[in-house]
């Protein structure tokens, strides 16, 4: 089970701006993945629909790291030609 947490934004952190206060807290909820949470458990899944989904998911996070280090290592490569 994941850990409960609690996203706050202060008006100090943002200079008393309102727009920057929603678009931090916006970042936030979604860094923390709350909202996807919650879609997910609006209706039940079957357990081995999720486990079908968590494994798609993390082959899509697996090939979008290692293009991720593709393109680093190729950006490497031309600044040392």
């Amino acid at each position: 089970m994941k850990k409960k947490s609690n996203v706050s934004v202060t008006a100090r952190q943002c200079k008393n701006n309102v727009n920057i206060m929603i678009r931090r807290f916006i970042k936030k909820v979604k860094k923390e993945r709350i909202i996807e949470e919650v879609r997910d458990r609006r209706y039940y899944k079957k357990p081995s629909v999720a486990k079908k989904e968590k494994r798609e998911r993390a082959e899509r996070q697996r090939r979008r790291d290692q293009l991720k280090r593709q393109r680093s290592k190729e950006r490497r490569n031309r600044k040392n030609r």
